[in-house]
């Protein structure tokens, strides 16, 4: 189950297992959708049969081509999002997480025509959506607002103060100085209206820029092996032995330690779930980008196609978790 030339695989147990035998995850899905009090919230479909996936992930570019079937003989419209990974409250580590919707660049196209989107977002802490409280202040939900700061400041005193009472904000300031952050995630869906005309399939593509966290060197030395962010990656990416016999053979070729950057990338795969029994025929692709960069994630069945590529093929699957990537790339590589 590991792939050599620079690919690391393995099975997760328990609940972390992300592609198993006859019940693997591996995508960002589309899912049904309804909106309802309190926000956007995704629902199961008895009717709409997802028979196959066709996804490719790389550091640029995210593409997925999706066959749907209405099983049923009445025509269906509902509500469709597209969930993308939350993006955690702001820290030192995640300040590169794409901020602003129009960078998505994200397309739809149904039967091959184009169809128009909207872009919905919420404000999550705790798995409660705390948007309309934000909203009904004119704070943003989006903490890297340019705005965020200065709207927190213009709120009334009290509301300001329940809000930190309440853990959904936070006052970073010292000194007579307040500095305003957030505690909750910020969840983004594209969502559409889709029609299934009955006992009919319909064809759906996506393109999008992914969202990519990072960070420059350190965090995967070898002497930084015992604590525990990298323990947190090791788990996260299925890191292995070889793959870090990889990567210390690699390092031994740089100048210096933080000669590597690490590019993270999240799917959202779970949500594939939602619609009529397994998915039929799913593939996978992730490309790495250059051909001496490393990349690890969890799954099973992984087969080299090209010095950059990874596939994965599986038959009546049902998505159990979401899939993260590791791309570790090299200072003065081409």
């Amino acid at each position: 189950m590991f792939a050599r030339d620079l690919l690391s695989m393995k099975i997760l147990s328990g609940l972390t297992a992300l592609l198993m035998a006859s019940c693997l995850p591996a995508r960002a899905n589309d899912t049904e959708a309804e909106t309802a009090l309190g926000g956007l919230t995704l629902k199961h479909s008895d009717t709409i049969r997802m028979d196959s996936e066709d996804l490719f992930i790389s550091r640029d570019v995210v593409r997925v081509k999706y066959r749907f079937t209405n099983m049923s003989d009445q025509p269906v419209e509902t509500l469709v999002a597209f969930p993308l990974p939350d993006i955690p409250p702001d820290s030192d580590e995640n300040k590169s997480f794409w901020t602003n919707p129009a960078d998505l660049k994200f397309r739809t196209n149904v039967d091959g025509k184009p169809i128009s989107l909207e872009i919905v977002q919420q404000a999550i802490l705790k798995d409660h959506d705390v948007s309309a409280r934000l909203t009904a202040l004119k704070i943003p939900l989006n903490a890297r607002d340019p705005n965020f700061d200065s709207a927190v400041k213009k709120a009334p005193k009290a509301e300001r103060e329940k809000l930190i009472a309440d853990g959904i904000l936070r006052d970073d300031g010292s000194g007579g100085d307040h500095y305003y952050a957030a505690n909750w995630s910020l969840r983004t869906s594209v969502t559409r209206k889709q029609a299934f005309p009955a006992n009919a399939s319909v064809a759906v593509e996506h393109e999008y820029v992914p969202l990519a966290g990072g960070s420059v060197g350190g965090g995967l030395s070898a002497s930084q092996r015992n604590t525990d962010w990298f323990k947190d990656e090791q788990r996260k990416y299925c890191i292995d032995k070889d793959w870090l016999a990889s990567f210390d053979k690699r390092m031994k070729k740089t100048e210096n330690g933080d000669a590597y950057g690490e590019v993270w990338l999240g799917y959202v795969l779970k949500t594939g779930a939602n619609w009529k029994g397994p998915i039929g025929d799913f593939r996978l692709v992730v490309d790495k980008g250059k051909p001496d960069a490393l990349v690890s994630f969890c799954a099973e069945g992984v087969k080299k196609i090209s010095p950059t590529q990874f596939e994965v093929r599986h038959r009546d699957f049902t998505p159990t978790g979401d899939l993260d990537i590791l791309i570790v790339n090299w200072a003065g590589a081409d």
